[in-house]
């Protein structure tokens, strides 16, 4: 039970880590994108083309990215979906050998 105990304390500990990456992210998104809009309008940086709408774009599509990861993907796929996933496989694999150990006897009755 401690074993157990100690694992939900982990877990816990390391998506309270992974939000905190990602609010701190998302912060830094918005702080880059005003220093990127300041110095494109008024210091008329990169002028004429508009970039920091590009690559202010690009920055939220990479942070949506990391928003699914953390909030969908590491959700769903946890410590216990591994267990599980490992599980499968091995029992798929002892069928499968237990397939082939009864076939090696069947040959060698013949």
């Amino acid at each position: 039970m401690e074993k157990e105990a100690h694992e939900q304390y982990e877990y816990a500990r390391k998506r309270i880590k992974q939000k905190k990456v990602l609010y701190f992210h998302f912060v830094l998104f918005l702080v880059g994108s005003l220093f990127m809009f300041v110095a494109n309008e008024f210091f008329k940086v990169g002028e004429p083309m508009e970039w920091d709408i590009w690559a202010t774009t690009i920055w939220f599509f990479i942070w949506i990215l990391h928003f699914i990861k953390v909030y969908i993907t590491d959700r769903f796929m946890n410590k216990a979906w591994e267990n599980e996933q490992i599980e499968r496989l091995v029992a798929r694999q002892k069928n499968k050998l237990q397939q082939l150990e009864s076939k090696i006897a069947d040959d060698l009755k013949k």
